[in-house]
């Protein structure tokens, strides 16, 4: 993945990012990995987490709702 930023991350479809989030858990699984690179891994799936977190919080607040006089609401 590299060190992608925030806002790096923003343009990546969600698919992709949990695709990304999968191969870091990997990373983690191996018993041969180094303090160092287990630590690395980590911020670069919390960051991903993150940018996770904004992307459904967008999806959520764009998600409309049909109210009871037929009519559609934001969520």
């Amino acid at each position: 993945m590299g060190d992608k930023t925030q806002n790096e991350l923003e343009n990546i479809p969600l698919e992709q990012t949990f695709e990304m989030l999968e191969d870091i858990l990997g990373q983690l699984e191996d018993e041969d990995i180094s303090l160092e690179d287990s630590f690395k891994a980590y911020k670069e799936g919390m960051t991903l987490i993150k940018a996770c977190n904004d992307k459904i919080d967008k999806v959520e607040k764009e998600v409309l709702k049909l109210n009871e006089n037929g009519e559609l609401d934001e969520f």
